[in-house]
């Protein structure tokens, strides 16, 4: 395969990750800049905390979504590989949307932290442990209501996950192992305040699957 559709196929990956559907819903339906307020991160986490459910909820879809096709744009060459390549390119185009996220050209590089691009590269990528690791999310979520400490949980759940082969459903090679790793160690990068926040008992909790009062 040509090194030329690859790359394009890398820059498009990047250009839809980096799409910054917080910023955008945000400021054309509410008039608000969610990287002025909350934790000043353009992601689906800080959106549900500024701007309720009705914004959250889009711009998780979105991202996951966006994530997902860019993991994905391997559909469109019309001789893809099979395989360990096949795969190999997924997580190249699935990474560059991720970098996306975090550092959006569209929003002057400053973007969100990658959960839900990441949950929408793995879905891609490898279905049942992404939902696995989903479930370790909510279960985390709905028990102590810090988003940051559930996607930490969930990050670190899915490189156990691909490496003990639990779901052996699938045959997972180095590559995979490696990334699964990787999302875990940019999980913990990308939160490195939240989990400051946490050990000093100052993380926000956010109400994301229940009403609650305070």
């Amino acid at each position: 395969m040509s090194i030329l559709p690859i790359l394009f196929a890398t820059l498009v990956a990047y250009l839809l990750g980096s799409i910054p559907s917080a910023v955008w819903i945000g400021k054309a339906f509410f008039n608000t800049d969610v990287r002025q307020h909350g934790s000043g991160n353009a992601g689906a986490t800080n959106t549900f905390r500024v701007l309720g459910k009705k914004a959250g909820i889009p711009v998780f879809i979105i991202d996951v979504c966006k994530a997902f096709l860019a993991t994905n744009l391997i559909w469109f060459f019309r001789h893809h590989p099979e395989g360990n390549t096949y795969v190999n390119l997924q997580l190249l185009f699935g990474a560059a949307a991720v970098v996306g996220h975090i550092y959006p050209i569209f929003a002057n590089f400053k973007g969100g932290k990658g959960v839900a691009c990441l949950l929408g590269v793995t879905i891609a990528i490898a279905p049942l442990p992404a939902l696995l690791s989903f479930v370790v999310f909510a279960v985390v979520l709905a028990l102590f209501h810090y988003v940051s400490l559930a996607s930490l949980c969930a990050g670190l759940a899915f490189p156990i996950i691909i490496i003990s082969n639990i779901t052996s459903h699938y045959s997972y090679q180095l590559s995979l192992q490696l990334f699964s790793i990787v999302v875990a160690a940019l999980l913990i990068f990308t939160h490195r305040k939240n989990i400051q926040r946490l050990l000093n008992h100052e993380e926000s909790k956010t109400y994301l699957l229940c009403k609650h009062s305070h």
